[in-house]
């Protein structure tokens, strides 16, 4: 798509005995299931950004990879009620820390879900491709 912005994703799991579970957070605006991401960061790389996003929007800290496990692309709605098209680099996260307090606390739902449930929850045809992959 021109005009595509690129975005970093982080795509937070964990080991449960039921097996591995997969972090989404609700969006701000429309209240749907996604994944902590954001624009680039200065000073940061990719993976570094991706991991900042989860702490910023999740309180989550982990192991972030280092090259992305897939990308999905979605429409953004701006503030000033326009779209903007992003593709989003996606950075598989094993938490190991849910910190006590985080900048968009309470901003947000957050809901650990088993794999094949976190798949359906998301809008994103890509994005459930890779979160399937995670089972």
């Amino acid at each position: 798509m021109p005009g595509t912005k690129k975005q970093y994703g982080a795509l937070a799991w964990r080991y449960t005995v039921a097996g591995r579970e997969i972090l989404l957070i609700s969006s701000r605006d429309t209240g749907r299931w996604v994944i902590p991401k954001g624009w680039p960061i200065a000073g940061l790389s990719p993976s570094q950004a991706a991991a900042r996003e989860a702490f910023e929007e999740a309180g989550l800290g982990g192991q972030i990879s280092k090259k992305p496990i897939g990308n999905f692309e979605y429409s953004k709605r701006l503030d000033n009620g326009s779209v903007l098209p992003c593709k989003v680099d996606v950075y598989s996260l094993e938490q190991m820390i849910q910190h006590q307090t985080w900048p968009e606390q309470g901003q947000r739902r957050m809901q650990w879900f088993p794999v094949a449930e976190a798949a359906n929850a998301v809008q994103e045809p890509e994005l459930k491709a890779i979160i399937r992959k995670l089972a």
